[in-house]
C-alpha cells in the first residue's frame, strides 16, 4: 500500500481540494484510492452509511474516489462550540466536550484510534492520501500532535508541503516552515507544491528555485488558481468572511451566525442565475429587499441565538415577516424559531431555558444524544423530491396542531409550516441540493430554477480540478514519493 501526506503552511491553503483533486485524478487512472485526514477542526460534518459523521472534506474526497464515506476517513473531529470549547467526536461518535487546554494535553491519547483507522484504510487501497490540519509549523501543537507530523512520523507517511501564493509571502511560509519546524519532522517533507498562482508561471521561476535551494525539497508543481474549485463545498466558515452577493432577481439572506454550522447547505443557491444570495455578516443588516430569510445551523443554538439578537437580526427578522416575507430555519435555525429552548444538562454549557424567536408553535428539548442519520423524502405541499441528512442534538415538539413540512421516505414527518405557508422550519440539511425541492423554493419566490442536481455540479467540478492537477502537477514523482509501485 502507498500513502501521500499533504500538509500546508497554513490552514485554508487549499489542502482539502488538493486531496479531493487528486482523489479525483488517481481514482480516474483506475487505482483504488482512499482519502484519510486524522484530525479535523469543522463545523461543516458529513453522515455516514453507519451512521456517524466526519468533516465535509472527507465526504467530499470520497466522493472523488467514487466510494461511500466512512468514519474511518476522519477518525477524530472537533467541533468548536466556543472559542474556548468543543466538541469532540470519535469513529463518528461524540465523546464528551473538552476545553482548547485539556483537549491538548489529551490528543495524543487518540492516536490509537487514528491509526486504528488509518491501518483499516491502507488494508483495502492502492494509495492512501492523507489530509493534515493547520499547520506543522505551528511548533506550540507539535507536542501530542497527532495531526500532522505526530502522525506522518508514527504512520511513516511521507509529506508534500502546500504554499498558498495568493495570500503572498509563499516563499517565506515555505522556507520559514524548513527553519521552525523539528530536523526530523522535516526530513519526512518530499517537496512542494505551490497553490492558487494567477497569471504567468514563468514569472515564478526564481522564487520557485530558491525555495528549493533553501529548503532542499523539490518543488513538485505550480498550480493555477482553477476555477471550478469554487463549486465544491467549502468546510472553513473563513470563506464566508469572504463571501459576496451572487447572482439577481430575489434576494435570499443567511446571517452568518458565530458558529454556523454545515453551511454548504447554501451552495446550489450560489449557482442560481435568479438568487441573489447573501451572506449578513455581523455588524451589518439583513436586507430590506430579502424575499426569503434562512437562519442555519450552528454548533450553539442558545448562544448563537444570543448572537443573532444583539446583532438586532431579531428585530430584521420581524420587519421582513411584517412586510410579508418568507422565513426559513434549518436545524438549529428552526430551534431558534419555536417557544423556547431548554437545555436542563446543560449540553451546550450551563442548564437554562431561553426564549425562542416565537415564529412556531414547537418547543425544543437539548438532550446527550445526537441524531445522524441519511433521509430522503418530499415536501408535503408540492410533492417536490429531497436528499439530505440529519445531525443534530435536541428533539423538537409540537405546542399545538401543526402543518408538517416534509415526510420521509419512512413515512414519518419533519419539520413545521405556518398556515399561510410563509414561515417555516425543518432539521433537514441539504435540503436545496435536489433541482426538484428547490424548484419548488424558489417557484415561491417567483423566480424559475436552474434544475442543476448539486451532486451532478459538484462531480464535474472534481473532474475538473482533477484535469488541472494532471497538468500542472508532476504526478509521476508524486506516485513515487507515495512509494506506488504499479
Amino acid at each position: 500500500m502507498a500513502a501521500l501526506m499533504l500538509q500546508g503552511t497554513g490552514s485554508d491553503v487549499g489542502k482539502s481540494v488538493l486531496v479531493a483533486g487528486l482523489c479525483r485524478l488517481f481514482t480516474n487512472r483506475r487505482l483504488n484510492v482512499l482519502p484519510f485526514k486524522p484530525q479535523n477542526m469543522s463545523n461543516n460534518a458529513a453522515v455516514t452509511e453507519d451512521g456517524g459523521e466526519i468533516g465535509r472534506a472527507q465526504a467530499l474526497q470520497a466522493l472523488a474516489c467514487r466510494v461511500p464515506p466512512s468514519t474511518d476517513m476522519n477518525p477524530v473531529l472537533i467541533k468548536p462550540q466556543s472559542d474556548t470549547g468543543a466538541q469532540v467526536v470519535v469513529h463518528g461518535r461524540v465523546i464528551g466536550q473538552l476545553g482548547a487546554g485539556d483537549y491538548q494535553d489529551r490528543k495524543g491519547a487518540l492516536l490509537d484510534a487514528v491509526m486504528e483507522s488509518y491501518a483499516k484504510l491502507s488494508g483495502r487501497a492502492d494509495l492512501v492520501i492523507v489530509e493534515g490540519a493547520g499547520s506543522p509549523a505551528e511548533i506550540n501543537l507539535r507536542r501530542g500532535d497527532i495531526a500532522n507530523m505526530g502522525f506522518a512520523r508514527a504512520a511513516g507517511v511521507p509529506v508534500v508541503l502546500v504554499g498558498d501564493i495568493d495570500r503572498g509571502g509563499v516563499i517565506a511560509s515555505i522556507v520559514g516552515t524548513k527553519a521552525v519546524i523539528d530536523p526530523d519532522d522535516a526530513t519526512m517533507i518530499k517537496g512542494f507544491l505551490i497553490n492558487k498562482f494567477r497569471g504567468d508561471p514563468r514569472l515564478f521561476d526564481y522564487g520557485y528555485a530558491e525555495i528549493a535551494r533553501r529548503t532542499g525539497w523539490p518543488g513538485l508543481g505550480v498550480v493555477p488558481w482553477i476555477a471550478a474549485a469554487r463549486d465544491l463545498p467549502a468546510e472553513d466558515a473563513v470563506v464566508l468572511d469572504r463571501a459576496v452577493a451572487t447572482g439577481g432577481g430575489v434576494t435570499i439572506a443567511v446571517p452568518m451566525l458565530s458558529r454556523i454550522a454545515n453551511f454548504d447547505d447554501f451552495d446550489p443557491l450560489i449557482h442560481e442565475p435568479a438568487v441573489r444570495l447573501v451572506f449578513v455578516q455581523p455588524g451589518q443588516p439583513i436586507p430590506a429587499d430579502a424575499g426569503l430569510i434562512i437562519l442555519p445551523g450552528t454548533k450553539a443554538t442558545i448562544a448563537d441565538l444570543a448572537f443573532l439578537r444583539a446583532q438586532g437580526w431579531d428585530i430584521d427578522v420581524a420587519a421582513h415577516v411584517r412586510r410579508g416575507g418568507a422565513l426559513l430555519g434549518i436545524c438549529g435555525g428552526y430551534q431558534m424559531l419555536g417557544q423556547t429552548i431548554e437545555d436542563p444538562d446543560g449540553v451546550e454549557g450551563s442548564p437554562e431555558t431561553v426564549s425562542g424567536l416565537g415564529y412556531l408553535p414547537v418547543t425544543t428539548r437539548l438532550t446527550g444524544d445526537k441524531r445522524v442519520v441519511d433521509v430522503t423524502g418530499t415536501s408535503l405541499r408540492e410533492g417536490a423530491a429531497f436528499a439530505g441528512y440529519e445531525i443534530h442534538v435536541g428533539r423538537t415538539s409540537a405546542l399545538a396542531s401543526v402543518q408538517p413540512l416534509l415526510r420521509l421516505a419512512d413515512s414519518t414527518h419533519d419539520g413545521v409550516v405556518s398556515a399561510d405557508g410563509r414561515i417555516a422550519g425543518c432539521y433537514i440539511h441539504r435540503l436545496f441540493d435536489h433541482p426538484a425541492q428547490r424548484s419548488a423554493w424558489l417557484a415561491r419566490l417567483g423566480v424559475q430554477c436552474d434544475g442543476v442536481a448539486q451532486e451532478h455540479r459538484v462531480d464535474q467540478a472534481l473532474d475538473a480540478v482533477a484535469a488541472g492537477l494532471e497538468q500542472h502537477v508532476d504526478i509521476a514523482r508524486l506516485l513515487d514519493i507515495a512509494g506506488y509501485r504499479p
